[in-house]
């Protein structure tokens, strides 16, 4: 339904909004009011019309008739949405001027208030223009639901299986593209060429389905139909050339009239994606793409429908930015080894509660007050807790418990029904009631924190998992001081965000999408303060227009004001603003940094519904950088100490001549900075001149300090650069990258503020004949990520915050204590989540079982939090980070690990265990011996006979799987089985190891007490230990299979969870041996029971092995 402008227009001036929604947007007609109280005053809200479900309320000032300031509107607001969820406010004083309000709700984003401020006098345009999406035709009705109305989500179409066909088939043409092209060099640089011209033919075939190419949906097509008609195989250089560097990278007065005749009416695009690349500066008239090249992938390209929006997809034949987003991961991450493809909910999660501190903390350095445990920021958790506790975290609280669960909370032996399948009215996807009832435990105490101020830090809000997105937009909208809204917007607008491995982008992407709505808010609130600051001085002219003057406390957001009103596209400026100030990535495969930045091109052309609105876009060539993250001097006391070293690899004390080059080279480097700087800023003016010589130059004198590092580097790693071809082998094999000298400023400030990533889990000797790695206190944990972990040290500031997803290795293998020790040195709180690779994995295609590490800078009171080692069911995935629950954890220096605590009964379980003598620990000796499978799964399998076992190559023999382990004393044998067999020794294995092996080192560890148990519970578990291993014997069922290493095999199978109330009985006993309370044996007879048991769990079948 398209509006009448003219007579909207005219119903908007004359304040008759019944007759607005009512005859011109097509809602319905609706008769009620509301009325709430906001400091003492009373406001009438009268309901005009409805949409289905949707009310539009009209609220005509307060007691004195005049129309309520921003703050007031907002508590307003808040009360409305109590009542009713979905809504608009229209705002009205005398019939001089409306605010119009309502909240946004997009997927993915907190929700945003958001208000648009109208005078009679005004032409009312932007308004009519946000008024057309809520209008609705009679022929609409029939199939409008509230989705619509609201401008809510449909149901996402399976996006991963239409990217999962699009990248086999992109697979296959890509091959063949790379089999027409002719002049490059070798392989490698043939595959490079034909990513280079793929992005930029993606690029052009969104954009060209907007129309923006001469107005022509089918352009490429219809430039290659008539570059065929003047001659063959001329596209590639008379059409596509000249698009690229004559047309997009060129202002229209500046091409040729030639060219501007043959491309027709294109955007001026700039961005470094349409400059001559490096291939094409070396290879330019040897490089050759015959026409067949491009109509077989055209071909290819026009079987989708390409959508250069944000929408969820409709079909399975649509691309659009995300999907491509989702195809360059799988192309980026199958090139590099040990990189894997990291969804939006890990990134997300990592992004928010490292970005959202740093900012929290640095506005609060500018404006202390405010943060005061009593203070306005912390109000807002006091009066409303419930919004700031996840949805998940919240199904069916406000339901009482059946009595028959209610009762086993405070008695343990009426839990009989806790492990049964909980309805769906109070259960998230497959919980069980013992799930329900913990979650609810955890939401009331939670919830009683906020609601008694005891959360008043933001690392709080990490702890307790908090909705940390929402908190933080929701200080920001509801600031009464500008003070505090001055010092969030000058800590988003200088915030630096570095992926020191960045791939193609997934983290980067996480941090524009949590900076985009925060910065925005602060735009929102600037106007909503000069807004009630014109209406309270009339003198000041009319609201919302830059001529007026403003008083000098609001001079400054006047000025922001008026910078992003001279965008015709707000949230166009705004993403570009955050992707040149504050996003920075380094990848040592060029490729992934030209898709990186591909990628954040398309996210800001997606904004653009009209080409004349198409800015040029920004040149971050010098954000996203190609180089080795590990090999470099990062930081200036690296670069001095490289100045000390002369020819031989020798140190020498520095003299004045050292002295003095030293500090030549800090000038140039500082100078080069600034250059940077400018050219930043001029990215983000409207128009700003950026000319390829000024970028020339400024590669030039970067590329001089590069050189001069790059040959003190080499001698280091003992290559002489005076030798040529020694030296470019070292250059390539390296790709050194020094951040002094790429991030000057940023380093030289302290740093950067966040550093986020997913860093490849690559074995250092796989790499290391490629290349070396110097200086390096973690190399003897011979990991690629523990090394990105130091250096990701070393390259933020002290205050700054680091979020990784990492392997378990970093918390609970022996070979990671150096790393987990240089953690510890840096004094800082951190909060580690664990999660398993059954029976789902967050990483698909590779069973790698990891840990997310944050860290939340340099504190005087530094703490260590950790989450239980989670499992979950692929429908579980959608609620697994909302439902994270820390607590409390220590580095274990006697074990070296990092326990994985799930929670209070956990840690009192471990804590009695770790009290144990050293000399109760298993004995070493060697006489009688027992068996223990060497990779559990569900339960420790030990065994006092050798399980069957025949291979088609060795015949009968023990399996390699089932390791001896000896005792000194026969006696022992029996309680030493039960034991390993027990309940307790699996969650103790489970929770201080990495959940895979177990073997001498886990189980010699295990603190038995046999040298003070009593002989009636020795007795009891020797007797145990002889029902179970019959029961064992009774259950297990002799398989066959058959291997490529082995041929076939016959073994038996053992399923320990059939003989689950024997493992049970064997806790009980040891219950009373450490002195575990009702309470605690509860929870290690249950603990992880949902996965465990499996379909076992309620009687179903056995469910398959146990291993």
């Amino acid at each position: 339904m398209t509006l009448d402008p003219t007579r909207v227009g005219q119903i908007l001036k004359s304040f008759d909004f019944e007759t607005l929604f009512i005859e011109e947007l097509g809602w319905d007609r609706c008769r009620a009011s509301l009325a709430v109280d906001v400091d003492g005053a009373r406001y009438r809200l009268d309901a005009i019309a409805e949409k289905r479900g949707v009310v539009a309320y009209v609220c005509r000032g307060g007691d004195a008739r005049a129309l309520p300031d921003y703050a007031t509107r907002n508590r307003i607001e808040h009360q409305v949405a109590r009542q009713v969820h979905e809504h608009l406010i229209v705002y009205t004083d005398d019939r001089t001027a409306q605010v119009w309000q309502w909240v946004r709700r997009e997927p993915g984003k907190p929700l945003a208030r958001r208000e648009h401020h109208f005078r009679p006098q005004q032409s009312g345009q932007l308004l009519i223009q946000k008024l057309q999406a809520i209008a609705f035709s009679l022929e609409e009705e029939e199939s409008l639901t509230l989705v619509d109305v609201t401008g809510g989500v449909r149901a996402a179409f399976d996006v991963e299986r239409v990217t999962k066909r699009f990248y086999d088939e992109f697979t296959r043409e890509r091959a063949a593209f790379e089999k027409f092209l002719r002049g490059l060099p070798d392989a490698d640089t043939q595959r490079w060429y034909v990513s280079v011209m793929l992005n930029r033919l993606m690029f052009v075939y969104f954009i060209q389905k907007k129309g923006f190419l001469n107005g022509d949906d089918q352009y490429l097509r219809h430039q290659l139909a008539a570059s065929q008609a003047r001659g063959a195989d001329r596209f590639y250089r008379d059409v596509l050339c000249p698009l690229f560097f004559d047309g997009f990278a060129r202002p229209p007065d500046e091409r040729p009239a030639e060219v501007s005749a043959r491309l027709g009416r294109i955007p001026y695009l700039n961005g470094g994606i349409f400059q001559r690349h490096p291939l094409e500066e070396l290879h330019s008239q040897a490089i050759d793409i015959p026409d067949a090249a491009f109509e077989r992938l055209f071909t290819f390209f026009e079987r989708y429908q390409w959508h250069l929006d944000e929408r969820p997809m409709r079909n399975d034949n649509e691309i659009n930015p995300d999907v491509l987003g989702y195809i360059f991961e799988k192309y980026v991450n199958q090139k590099q080894m040990g990189a894997y493809y990291t969804k939006e909910d890990i990134t997300e999660y990592i992004a928010k509660n490292t970005i959202i501190p740093y900012l929290f903390d640095r506005a609060k350095r500018d404006c202390p007050t405010a943060f005061d445990p009593d203070g306005p920021v912390w109000r807002l958790l006091r009066e409303d807790p419930d919004r700031y506790i996840y949805d998940a975290v919240r199904k069916g609280v406000e339901l009482p418990l059946p009595p028959e669960i209610e009762a086993g909370i405070t008695d343990v032996a009426q839990r009989g029904g806790w492990n049964r399948r909980a309805p769906e009215a109070y259960a998230l996807p497959t919980e069980i009631w013992r799930e329900v009832v913990a979650r609810r435990q955890r939401y009331a105490e939670v919830r009683q924190k906020l609601a008694d101020g005891e959360v008043h830090a933001i690392n709080d809000l990490i702890t307790y998992n908090l909705n940390i997105r929402q908190f933080a937009q929701d200080v920001i909208q509801s600031c009464d001081d500008p003070a505090l809204l001055r010092a969030f917007y000058h800590a988003i607008e200088h915030i630096t965000v570095l992926d020191p491995t960045v791939g193609s982008g997934a983290f980067l992407f996480a941090a524009l999408n949590i900076l985009e709505p925060l910065y925005e808010a602060c735009l929102e609130r600037m106007a909503a303060f000069l807004y009630d600051q014109e209406l309270a001085t009339p003198s000041l002219g009319a609201p919302s227009t830059s001529s007026a003057t403003p008083p000098p406390r609001f001079k400054d957001f006047c000025a922001i004001r008026d910078r992003a009103e001279q965008h015709p596209n707000r949230r166009y400026f705004i993403l570009k603003s955050i992707i040149v100030n504050n996003l920075f990535g380094v990848d040592i495969m060029k490729e992934a940094v030209e898709i990186c930045q591909l990628r954040l091109f398309l996210k800001l052309v997606a904004q653009v519904d009209r080409v004349e609105h198409i800015e040029p876009l920004p040149d971050i060539d010098f954000n996203i950088r190609a180089g080795n993250s590990l090999v470099g001097y990062a930081t200036a006391e690296q670069v001095r100490r490289a100045f000390q070293l002369d020819r031989n690899n020798q140190y020498k004390l520095l003299s004045s001549d050292d002295r003095d080059a030293m500090r030549r080279f800090e000038e140039k480097v500082a100078d080069v900075d600034r250059l940077f700087a400018l050219f930043r800023q001029q990215q983000t003016e409207l128009g700003g001149p950026v000319t390829p010589g000024d970028k020339a130059e400024l590669r030039r004198r970067l590329g001089e300090l590069e050189e001069e590092l790059n040959r003190r580097l080499a001698v280091e790693y003992g290559v002489d650069p005076r030798q040529p071809a020694a030296y470019q082998r070292w250059l390539a094999s390296h790709q050194p990258f020094h951040w002094f000298v790429e991030f000057y400023g940023t380093v030289n400030r302290g740093g950067f503020d966040v550093i986020i990533g997913n860093p490849p889990y690559v074995e250092y000797s796989q790499v290391k004949r490629e290349y070396q790695v110097r200086g390096y206190e973690t190399l003897p944990c011979g990991n690629l990520y523990a090394l990105l972990l130091e250096r990701s040290l070393s390259l933020a500031r002290p205050t700054g915050k680091l979020g990784m997803i990492v392997p378990l290795s970093l918390a609970s293998t022996e070979r990671m204590y150096t790393l987990r020790a240089l953690l510890i040195r840096q004094e800082q709180c951190f909060w580690f989540s664990f999660y398993d690779v059954y029976p789902s994995k967050l990483f698909e295609g590779a069973k790698q079982r990891l840990t997310i590490a944050l860290s939340g800078g340099t504190t005087e009171h530094p703490r260590m939090f950790s989450t239980r080692y989670y499992r979950w069911k692929p429908e579980e995935r959608i609620n697994l980070f909302a439902n994270l629950a820390y607590w409390p954890t220590w580095h274990d220096s006697r074990l070296r690990v990092i326990p994985k605590v799930p929670g209070q009964l956990g840690e009192t379980v471990l804590t009695k265990l770790l009290r144990a003598r050293q000399s109760a620990y298993l004995p070493k000796a060697s006489k009688t011996s027992f068996y223990v499978h060497r990779i559990p799964y569900n339960y420790v399998k030990a065994l006092n006979f050798v399980p069957y076992f025949w291979s088609e190559s060795d015949g009968v023999k023990k399996s390699e799987d089932y390791k001896p382990y000896y005792l000194e004393d026969t006696r022992c044998e029996n309680a030493a089985l039960a034991m390993l067999s027990s309940n307790l020794f699996f969650y103790w294995w489970y929770t201080l190891y990495e959940g895979y092996h177990c073997g001498k080192h886990e189980i010699y560890a295990f603190p038995t007490g046999l040298d003070r148990i009593s002989n009636g519970n020795f007795e009891r578990l020797t007797a145990l230990s002889n029902m179970l291993m019959t029961s064992m014997l009774e259950n297990k069922k002799r398989k066959r299979a058959e291997y490529k290493s082995t041929g076939k095999v016959v073994y038996d199978e053992f399923y320990p969870r059939l003989s689950k109330h024997i493992i049970d009985e064997i806790d009980r006993v040891l219950a009373q041996h450490y002195g575990f309370t009702d309470e605690e044996l509860d929870f290690i007879i249950n603990y992880d029971i949902k996965y465990r048991m499996g379909d076992g769990l309620e009687g179903g079948d056995d469910g398959g092995e146990d291993e």
